[in-house]
């Protein structure tokens, strides 16, 4: 990308040409509309781009990427902006481009959608709903986060350990590459072996690759019944054996089992006036576990109940409730999603999103705790994560009369000690979160050397300008 090319409210060549393609209303330049685009959830970054572009096809975005390739200008894909480690973060030569124009549902089937990438994934769940069918991809942020930006890093949710990432659950791709040029390859297929699958090339790259406009997504038939419960135990290790002993019981109708340390649930009664736990549970950690099938609600309570008897007898739980109404199913689930908000209305906080092998989970939060202990006394963890897929998510807040400033310095160097500790377990330093501009220095410095000369390769054939999210997780020579 060249240096020389400013993009801001007074370059009228860069700007005047984007806007002959889009039209002059979808190019905003103006700084109190650009401000919000420039935000991120968490206030780390502040971008400093002075142009958003709005191309309302997919051809005008081709049109768009082939513009700034050829004059050098690099472009920094936004989406919701409900991302985490600074993806969207943008420098003053640089161009937003944000795909919220191009919110279609162009085609449905009995088991796919063909939706475009702008469209709200709460939207897409609405619509396969009113189809009888269930698109399960589910995040805390599904209100606003758009489906370009969900696929671009591979976002996973509370139903992965059923239906898998969002990778899972993509059949067909169409892209516009940094040249120009549209991929097309949107077939509702699930088995399709001509050659490289090469849709899995966008999916998770964060836009440093292309820019995804359309996704083929799987369908499910809707379950007709959910039965809810928050459960009570005395550690991290009754969770993973109870899951165990779970899916051998519910067998694939077990859609969620998630874990909550009880300085997570805290934290929502005290910064989240809506939130609290449903039922008062007195337990050091909780468990939200959720099952869906197609059997009536009454078999799958009984069978929930069944187990959950089973499990208290055997001293496995400390106390469970059932939710009785869809009030209180709601209640459950604002609980587990409200968490995030909590700890960032609890102040300055570490963020990590770690994975270990669930069995592995136990080990990492006791070794977790003995790195807090250690490095920073006075801090509060609060865990919260995934049982299914050994994802957690590990909070610390800044401890009362600490300044921000100095609690971030020290937290560095327990931040990496962190993520060495889940790699040593064989799990990885970003499970869904991705690696954006945060974390792009961890992964060249934890990250195999083979995987990231590969990484680079496929990032110079694809992008030899390097005008897509520069500076994003991998840099090119």
């Amino acid at each position: 990308m060249s240096a020389q090319t400013p993009v801001n409210g007074k370059d009228k060549g860069v700007a005047g040409e984007l806007a002959a393609i889009v039209g002059e209303s979808h190019c905003v330049r103006d700084p109190d509309t650009l401000k919000p685009w420039l935000e991120e959830p968490r206030g780390r970054y502040q971008g400093q781009a002075g142009l958003l572009v709005a191309p309302g096809t997919a051809d005008e975005t081709a049109r768009v990427l082939a513009c700034c390739s050829r004059l050098g200008v690099g472009v920094v894909p936004v989406g919701g902006r409900t991302g985490l480690c600074g993806g969207t973060h943008s420098r003053p030569d640089e161009v937003l481009l944000s795909l919220h124009r191009q919110r279609r549902v162009r085609r449905m089937d009995a088991g796919s959608m063909t939706a475009e990438a702008g469209c709200v994934l709460a939207a897409l769940q609405e619509k396969a709903a009113k189809a009888n069918c269930l698109f399960p991809l589910s995040l805390g942020s599904e209100g606003s986060c758009q489906l370009g930006g969900v696929l671009s890093t591979n976002a996973g949710g509370i139903h992965v350990l059923r239906y898998g990432m969002a990778r899972e659950l993509v059949m067909g791709l169409e892209v516009a590459l940094p040249d120009g040029r549209l991929l097309l390859d949107l077939k509702p297929l699930s088995k399709d072996n001509a050659g490289y699958d090469i849709k899995q090339l966008f999916i998770g790259s964060e836009g440093t690759l292309g820019v995804i406009t359309a996704a083929t997504i799987k369908l499910y038939p809707r379950p007709n019944s959910w039965v809810t419960g928050l459960l009570g135990i005395a550690s991290p290790r009754r969770a993973v054996a109870l899951y165990r002993k779970a899916q051998a019981a519910l067998g694939s109708e077990l859609n969620a089992f998630e874990l909550l340390s009880r300085h997570a649930v805290d934290l929502c009664e005290k910064h989240l006036p809506r939130v609290a736990a449903p039922a008062a549970i007195d337990a050091p950690w909780l468990l939200c576990v959720e099952l869906a099938g197609a059997v009536e609600d009454e078999a799958l309570s009984e069978r929930f109940m069944a187990f959950l008897e089973d499990a208290l007898k055997a001293g496995e739980l400390l106390d469970a409730v059932c939710a009785a109404t869809e009030a209180q199913r709601k209640a459950i689930w604002r609980l587990r999603h409200g968490v995030p908000e909590a700890v960032r209305q609890s102040g300055c906080s570490l963020h990590h999103d770690l994975a270990v092998p669930p069995e592995r989970i136990p080990e990492f939060l006791e070794s977790a705790r003995e790195l807090c202990r250690k490095l920073m006394p006075d801090a509060e963890p609060a865990p919260f994560g995934h049982v299914g897929d050994g994802n957690l998510h590990y909070s610390i807040s800044c401890p009362r009369g600490t300044e921000p400033e100095s609690f971030i310095q020290q937290g560095e160097s327990l931040s990496a000690a962190l993520r060495e500790l889940a790699l040593a377990m064989d799990g990885s330093f970003s499970a869904e979160h991705g690696v954006g501009l945060l974390l792009k220095d961890e992964l060249a410095r934890l990250g195999d050397p083979v995987k990231l000369g590969v990484m680079r390769t496929i990032k110079h054939a694809l992008d030899p300008q390097g005008i897509m999210n520069p500076g994003k997780v991998v840099s090119t020579p």
